[in-house]
């Protein structure tokens, strides 16, 4: 099947701006495939990653209308490394095979795979080149507390529980510092996008 012309695919640790940076590329014409979105659409109500949830971590993590608790199994997961790596293990083959067939389905001569975990579950293979957002720890407790109305320890333990920034800066194609002004964040993405509309595609992992 067709594929975009381009396949950036678009990460960088919690709380450090993906989305805001998605939803920029979004409004200049790129189709933007959210993995976020599709790591829920995998656990609802019904599914076998619904099912395999539940039988590994305990009905605990079920909402009263049976869906997942996403809170109560992120109390979870991001407490323990192994439980963690399991419930990774659990989501990441339907939302890879998910994303593989959104790619192929996509119109757009850009296509933007946005993902947390896009290095840690090699969907790099799939893209033509890697963009990280990074954000000062600061900037990240301030928006998970803010936002998401975590608490300092909750939300310390959400960015630790992660690869440092560092890690997945060395391996980006572009890095986009997300420490100043939207305005600032905005240039950036122009800057890169520009760039890429005269880019030739490259070899890839297909789909």
């Amino acid at each position: 099947m067709a594929r975009p012309r381009r396949v950036v695919g678009l990460t960088g640790n919690i709380a450090t701006g993906k989305s805001t940076v998605a939803q920029m590329l979004a409004r200049r014409g790129a189709c933007i495939i959210d993995c976020d979105a599709l790591t829920h659409e995998s656990m609802r109500a019904g599914s076998e990653v619904h099912q395999a949830i539940v039988a590994r971590f305990g009905d605990g993590v079920l909402a009263p209308e049976g869906e997942i608790d996403r809170a109560a199994l992120g109390a979870i997961v991001f407490a323990d490394p192994a439980a963690l790596a399991d419930l990774e293990a659990l989501v990441h083959p339907w939302v890879l095979r998910e994303t593989r067939r959104r790619l192929a389905a996509c119109t757009a001569p850009v296509a933007v795979i946005e993902a947390i975990k896009l290095l840690e579950a090699h969907m790099e293979a799939d893209c033509d080149e890697v963009w990280v957002v990074t954000a000062p720890r600061a900037q990240q407790l301030a928006r998970l507390m803010g936002r998401r109305g975590l608490s300092r320890a909750e939300a310390e333990g959400r960015i630790d529980a992660q690869p440092p920034q560092e890690a997945k800066a060395a391996r980006a194609d572009r890095v986009i510092e997300n420490a100043g002004s939207l305005e600032d964040l905005e240039a950036q993405v122009s800057q890169a996008w520009e760039r890429i509309q005269g880019a030739s595609p490259t070899a890839s992992g297909g789909d």
